[in-house]
């Protein structure tokens, strides 16, 4: 059986590839057991992957949870292995970009979630649909949701399922851009091609502070990033002496 799951890694850049486009790359138990094995592994290479792009083979980055699958009577290693997961992509040392296209409908929109940037392509199509088969969310919805989008905005999406498209997504803060679907591997990597260029060091700073950062109230997250900002990097010299070339 192929992997479900692909990853690639090119010059400090890990793709994951969801690989199951004939069934628009549905989230089975096996696929989160085989994703989940590639997160930690880049969680311990903090030093050889600088950043991380999920993308979706196929016309579709994913059309969800799939029920087929759960119906077949396929389970994954404990009761909320999918939701510890995310947090797990969420809890990357490294930033994580997806790039969405065609369908991303409930609990792939959950997964997408979990990563720190989203590019979508003109094609994309967005949704919770908790509410069509009367489910309600455990993988982080009515958490990441809000804070993504806002809270009136999270409530409207979350009661209505409604389809919201690519460039939708970018204007309400869902995604950060809306590009062509013809182009969308090419400016996702782009955008983590830039990043790398940065310090990986503060990279990985920037991301611890701002997500634990988002537990406290500013006054205290204010304190906490006084207390906890690593300072500087083990590159600072280096990247001195190349600015004053």
């Amino acid at each position: 059986m192929a992997p479900q799951v692909l990853r690639e890694d090119q010059d400090g850049l890990a793709i994951l590839t969801l690989n199951r486009p004939e069934a628009l790359n549905a989230l089975s138990p096996t696929l989160f057991v085989e994703l989940r094995a590639h997160i930690d592994a880049i969680a311990a290479s903090p030093e050889s992957i600088g950043c991380v792009i999920l993308c979706g083979k196929g016309r579709s980055f994913s059309a969800g949870n799939d029920l087929k699958a759960i119906q077949a009577g396929e389970v994954a290693p404990s009761r909320h292995f999918q939701a510890e997961t995310l947090e797990a992509i969420e809890a990357l040392p490294q930033p994580v970009i997806a790039a969405v296209q065609g369908h991303c409908y409930t609990g792939s929109l959950e997964l997408v979630l979990a990563c720190d940037l989203t590019v979508a392509a003109d094609d994309a199509r967005f949704a919770d649909t908790h509410g069509k088969w009367g489910m309600s969310p455990t993988w982080g919805m009515s958490q990441r949701l809000p804070r993504r989008v806002g809270l009136l905005k999270a409530r409207e999406l979350m009661f209505s399922g409604r389809v919201v498209g690519g460039q939708e997504a970018a204007e309400i803060g869902l995604a950060n851009r809306c590009v062509p679907a013809a182009q969308l591997m090419e400016q996702t990597i782009a955008m983590a091609r830039g990043f790398l260029a940065n310090s990986w060091f503060t990279l990985r700073a920037d991301k611890m502070l701002i997500n634990r950062g988002l537990s406290h109230t500013l006054s205290e997250g204010l304190r906490f990033e006084r207390s906890e900002s690593p300072g500087r990097g083990p590159d600072l010299e280096e990247r001195l002496k190349e600015f004053g070339r």
